[in-house]
């Protein structure tokens, strides 16, 4: 007789997988969070604890403060100068508001392409000029007629402040390595408003002795010289001298993170084994508040890594993508013991190639359990709070970035984290981060708190380089 299927009739000698796999314990994971990243700069910086939620930061006083950068606004295709913004030159500090504000509306504009001279050396000073947009590159002719790079300057920086009161030649050239475009304030027009307005004059000849006056009494950095003899011989009068501080420190008020967790009493009272769903929800918030903090202290305008660098600290590449020698020029700046590079996982692999097309791949180092690229010894730390465009994650591999290079430490003078530790509700692996539970509604809710309480200081601007504006999407043919 011949096998006759009949349909719905089970045949199968043994039970079915998903029969028992209603009687068994299935083996499971934690929840999984393709968002998690390593926070590799909340493990390698210094944490100093905080008493009152204040860390005051003294310096030694600064004399002669570097010019900052500025902001330059753009409406439509017009750029136009923030008469706030001129403070931050030091030939316009303590001018009245209303005369920057006539000085501002002085300024024109300047467009230059890739390769043309801005200013040639030798030829004569006769305008200040502010990168808006685009980067220049500052070279000089050296004793055997080589060209000699002094510095890459993108938007916000300036140069030829001097030719608005002095008749010199100009002592560099500057040439544009990208489309530049730059506003302008020539010594015309700036001698013309000086004339017209007594008040102008006497704040601009005031500040310019003021400035001269304190750079007899300063050292290279701009702080009051500490005067030492050294070497004399006999019995000369020795100088006489005081330390002086800074008045006016700054402060860091500790900054918080937080959110409120709700998790219903049924799920907490029922579903705890063999994995707690209590807890695994507590985890992965505190996991989403440790991401904003590390976000937070490379990002914050206020103490965030990337705001805090000083101008003299900053620097651009010169040919966009970071190359080996731009990340030596940052090992000059931030020299006394550099800690670790931190860098955005594509920008990384942009100087990888770049290490590659030259032939000298950075060697690697375990930290962790885990290997670092590295570069003249330091550690290339990944940190996707770096963002590409604005976004951690990468999409279409182009795009902009920095990398910072961190000197740490409190004894080094060097970059810490600050915290509160031993709030209540305390997790003992969390130093400063507390999970509280504020209470349950009617409808049986619990909400737990969960706080952290932080910020980050940087004690001296040696500690801290930027190298901004990074494009990390050039590649190579290899034959």
């Amino acid at each position: 007789m011949s096998d006759v299927v009949i349909p719905g009739l089970d045949l199968r000698q043994s039970v079915s997988p998903e029969a028992a796999r209603l009687l068994a314990n299935t083996t499971k994971t934690r929840a999984q969070w393709t968002a998690l990243t390593p926070r590799w700069l909340l493990r390698l910086l210094p944490w100093v604890h905080v008493e009152a939620g204040t860390y005051r930061v003294n310096r030694v006083r600064l004399l002669v403060p570097d010019d900052h950068r500025l902001t330059i606004s753009v409406d439509g295709d017009a750029p136009t100068v923030d008469p706030a913004q001129l403070h931050n030159l030091s030939i316009f500090r303590g001018v009245e508001p209303a005369l920057l504000h006539a000085m501002a509306g002085r300024f024109g504009v300047e467009r230059h392409d890739i390769g043309s001279d801005v200013v040639q050396e030798g030829a004569d000073g006769d305008r200040l000029f502010i990168v808006a947009s685009g980067v220049v590159e500052v070279s000089r002719q050296g004793a055997r007629g080589e060209k000699l790079r002094l510095d890459v300057l993108g938007p916000g920086d300036h140069f030829g402040a001097t030719a608005l009161v002095e008749d010199a030649t100009r002592n560099a050239t500057v040439t544009a390595l990208a489309p530049t475009t730059l506003v302008t304030l020539s010594r015309a027009d700036f001698q013309s408003m000086v004339r017209s307005s007594p008040e102008l004059q006497a704040n601009i000849e005031f500040a310019i002795a003021e400035h001269e006056a304190n750079r007899q009494r300063v050292d290279e950095y701009g702080e009051k010289r500490i005067d030492v003899a050294a070497g004399h011989t006999g019995e000369p009068d020795l100088p006489e001298t005081y330390i002086d501080f800074d008045t006016q420190p700054r402060e860091y008020e500790l900054s918080v993170a937080q959110t409120i967790l709700r998790v219903h009493t049924r799920v907490s009272d029922l579903y705890n084994d063999p994995i707690d769903v209590l807890q695994e929800q507590i985890r992965l918030g505190v996991e989403g508040i440790l991401e904003q903090q590390e976000h937070a202290i490379v990002n914050n305008p206020d103490f965030g890594l990337l705001h805090q660098a000083a101008a003299s600290m900053r620097m651009s590449p010169s040919k966009g993508r970071p190359t080996p020698d731009d990340m030596d020029d940052m090992l000059a700046m931030v020299w006394k013991k550099p800690c670790f590079f931190l860098a955005h996982p594509a920008a990384i692999a942009a100087f990888g190639r770049e290490c590659t097309r030259r032939g000298v791949p950075p060697p690697t180092v375990t930290m962790y359990g885990t290997p670092f690229l590295t570069w003249r010894g330091v550690p290339l730390v990944p940190c996707d709070k770096l963002l590409v465009d604005g976004r951690s994650r990468v999409t279409g591999r182009t795009g902009t970035t920095n990398i910072l290079l961190v000197r740490a430490g409190a004894d080094d003078q060097g970059v810490v984290g600050l915290r509160h530790a031993g709030v209540a509700g305390e997790l003992d692996a969390v130093p400063g981060l507390s999970v509280r539970l504020m209470g349950i509604n009617q409808k049986a809710v619990a909400s737990y708190l969960l706080s952290t309480y932080f910020s980050a200081a940087v004690h001296a601007d040696d500690a801290l380089a930027v190298m901004e504006n990074v494009e990390v999407g050039h590649y190579y043919d290899y034959a």
